[in-house]
């Protein structure tokens, strides 16, 4: 028998080495991701940083002249009564809403989370206001809210109570753009929390019947623990999607009486396209965004929290 021996010059093809094109990271996989990154960037961060830019500038638009001013915008704000009070009424307003969202959502979605043709009725019900423009529920909920011939002072008149007028009370009119904007968005919570619902395995809610365990004990322990994901999303989003309050408020309201209803976007609407203030305009623009930033990460920290734990 012959001994075959190899030299230690010259590998073999089972340990034969790559050749050098494919040795290190393939940089050709960044075209994939590449258009997503341009448009990130030129929608995103070059409008967050020229923002920012803009809000230490003192411009005009009427004589197209602009300055460096550095923070005197922000020093404007925290003194302007009317831009705190916008504050106060945004913050207010994701108060009412976001729980009401978030409650409401989850009981429609437990509701109607079976099969039947009764619930896909209601549940295309409930999100078909979803779609609706925010100029056609105004529309609804003004003549809803009219305290001559409106729905709801008919309905108060018929049990021999003095109708009110929500649109034009101070204490009213924020209360009711959040009705109107429940009715509006509700659909998409619900949806959302269904979505979850249907992805619990029935194995957990056959095993816990099995153990004798009630709904009230079945939702605490399996449903409530397997859609705080969801849960925590549907706050984050509704949060965020909340403090950008404007055509409500502007189709019912116009941000009255007595600017009781004026939400931050209202106000930097009309500081930067009626008054043309665009450098104060974009100072209000980055305290909301700092604000939602906040108040969602905070959320989201506090969630998570719960959820590890």
């Amino acid at each position: 028998m012959t001994d075959v021996t190899l030299s230690p010059d010259k590998p073999t093809a089972a340990v034969r080495r790559p050749t050098g094109a494919s040795i290190g990271p393939h940089w050709a996989n960044a075209l994939f991701v590449a258009p997503y990154l341009v448009f990130y960037v030129v929608l995103l961060v070059y409008p967050l940083f020229k923002g920012i830019w803009m809000s230490m500038l003192e411009s005009d638009m009427f004589d197209n002249t602009s300055k460096f001013a550095g923070l005197a915008n922000y020093y404007r704000l925290f003194n302007d009564k009317i831009f705190i009070g916008t504050i106060w009424n945004t913050t207010w307003f994701v108060a009412m809403t976001v729980p009401v969202f978030v409650t409401i959502g989850l009981l429609l979605a437990l509701a109607l989370n079976r099969s039947d043709r009764t619930s896909a009725t209601l549940r295309a019900t409930f999100f078909g206001t979803s779609v609706l423009s925010v100029t056609i529920v105004t529309i609804v909920w003004k003549m809803m809210y009219m305290p001559g011939n409106g729905a709801i002072a008919g309905v108060m008149r018929y049990f021999g109570w003095e109708p009110l007028d929500f649109i034009t009370s101070a204490t009213l009119a924020l209360p009711a753009i959040a009705v109107t904007t429940v009715w509006w968005i509700i659909g998409l919570p619900m949806m959302l929390f269904l979505a979850a619902l249907q992805q619990i395995p029935g194995e957990l809610y056959e095993a816990a019947a099995l153990d004798n365990a009630g709904r009230w004990r079945s939702f605490w322990s399996i449903t409530l623990p397997s859609i705080r994901r969801t849960m925590l999303v549907v706050v984050i989003y509704e949060i965020v999607a909340q403090f950008q309050l404007f055509g409500q408020a502007w189709l019912l309201t116009k941000g009255g009486p007595n600017n009781a209803s004026r939400p931050i976007v209202l106000f930097i609407y009309e500081q930067g396209f009626r008054s043309w203030n665009l450098g104060y305009a974009a100072a209000a623009s980055e305290v909301l965004f700092l604000i939602m930033a906040i108040a969602a990460v905070a959320q989201f920290f506090a969630s998570r929290k719960r959820v590890e734990g």
